[in-house]
């Protein structure tokens, strides 16, 4: 499938628009691992996901990361072209968490077709808006939620994006995810053996009562 296919609003830009975007546009092919955005203070430019799945994260002064959104197919990253928004005053970091095929618009000639089209103005606001949105989930998840109940969530959220139960995951990796000390995933991936919720292992983490994670969710 083409870019046109992808792109949400690409039948309302005007012809010249569409051939600005399509002269300048970057394919990519990314290995899981791959940093696209925040290692430089450059402006990467906007992903748009074709195939795969990136994770955008912040990264505290101690080094500690949170996840506050991932990106799958045809959806578009506006945080690693951050020097366009003036309304974002912190970094973001996206990495590649799977192969991934992308496509990279420059960030100038985005903004330059975004302040000339209302359609792609507008559509840009809405995916900000999402986005801030799922900033502001996240943030009550960790003021308002026990650290069992989002842990349970979490991994009932790997299963289903996975497609099974048992999780190639370590314990440093979920701390990156939910913004805590290895330490504190493993004591509580401790409890949930205990309660035979779970079983892990090393770099594995396998869901044995989907159930009992649900009823902890759900307080």
């Amino acid at each position: 499938m083409e870019f046109s296919e992808y792109f949400p609003v690409w039948g309302r830009l005007e012809s010249a628009q569409q051939n600005r975007i399509l002269a300048s546009l970057v394919s990519r092919q990314v290995k899981k691992g791959t940093l696209l955005h925040g290692a430089s203070p450059d402006c990467t430019g906007l992903l748009l996901v074709k195939r795969g799945q990136l994770r955008a994260y912040i990264l505290s002064e101690e080094g500690r990361e949170i996840t506050i959104y991932r990106l799958f197919d045809r959806d578009l990253c506006l945080f690693s072209a951050s020097c366009i928004m003036r309304s974002i005053q912190f970094e973001v970091t996206v990495e590649a968490e799977k192969d991934t095929d992308l496509w990279m618009i420059p960030a100038q000639v985005y903004k330059q077709i975004m302040e000339e089209s209302a359609p792609l103005s507008n559509y840009t606001g809405e995916v900000m808006a999402e986005r801030f949105s799922e900033v502001m989930w996240l943030v009550e998840q960790i003021m308002w939620k026990s650290f069992d109940r989002r842990l349970a969530a979490f991994l009932l959220e790997e299963s289903a994006l996975e497609g099974e139960s048992a999780l190639h995951l370590t314990h440093e990796t979920i701390a990156n995810h939910l913004g805590t000390a290895r330490e504190v995933v493993t004591r509580m991936l401790k409890y949930f053996q205990s309660e035979n919720l779970v079983r892990s292992g090393r770099g594995r983490v396998e869901i044995v009562d989907e159930a009992g994670l649900r009823r902890i969710c759900d307080g």
